[in-house]
């Protein structure tokens, strides 16, 4: 997996020394619930996901060029890894996170807008979904900015800590994107 370049940032594979930042950032119970997973509780939980989680393919540490510091994760995940039925062959999901203190400065719009990119012109994708569950407004506005449109909503479904959520489908086929990056 290469390293990817926006403006201000760098997707790059997690490696197990970015394991303190991690922790740093996913510890907070702001982050991780809202999005359906339990805030780390030690470096050593964070190594571990390191170790399996975000060794999986198409996930990056999303690092702050400034600093060189990883401050959230953003992926791309296909296959049995995708939460929607409605999902169908060729197409991927993106999904993301970012640390509080970053929160508002348009840092994950940036990521999720390069990894369209090489979902529709690297990856041979023809439509990326985006996923969030019901009041994670912040998450939707990010969708909503790189152009994903609302598919549908489905309820009663299970999030990874057990309980029950209500979770909003969003979706940009590649000729949706075509248009909205020909656009003046």
């Amino acid at each position: 997996m290469k390293e990817i370049v926006t403006d201000r940032l760098v997707l790059r594979p997690w490696q197990e020394s970015d394991a303190e930042s991690l922790y740093k950032y996913a510890q907070d119970p702001a982050i991780g619930p809202v999005a359906g997973w339990l805030p780390h509780t030690s470096v050593e939980d964070s190594l571990n996901i390191i170790r399996t989680v975000f060794a999986a393919p198409e996930t990056y540490a999303v690092v702050l060029k400034e600093t060189d510091e990883p401050v959230g994760s953003i992926g791309v995940l296909f296959g049995d890894d995708r939460h929607s039925k409605e999902m169908q062959t060729k197409e991927a999901e993106i999904g993301y996170w970012i640390g509080k203190p970053y929160w508002g400065r348009g840092l994950i719009p940036e990521a999720v807008h390069r990894l369209l990119q090489r979902c529709f012109m690297e990856l041979e994708v023809t439509a990326v979904w985006c996923a969030y569950y019901e009041g994670n407004t912040k998450s939707r506005r990010v969708m909503e900015k790189c152009g994903l449109r609302f598919h549908h909503t489905e309820e009663g479904n299970v999030s990874p800590l057990g309980d029950i959520r209500t979770e909003h489908f969003m979706k940009i086929t590649k000729e949706e994107w075509e248009r909205l990056t020909t656009s003046p």
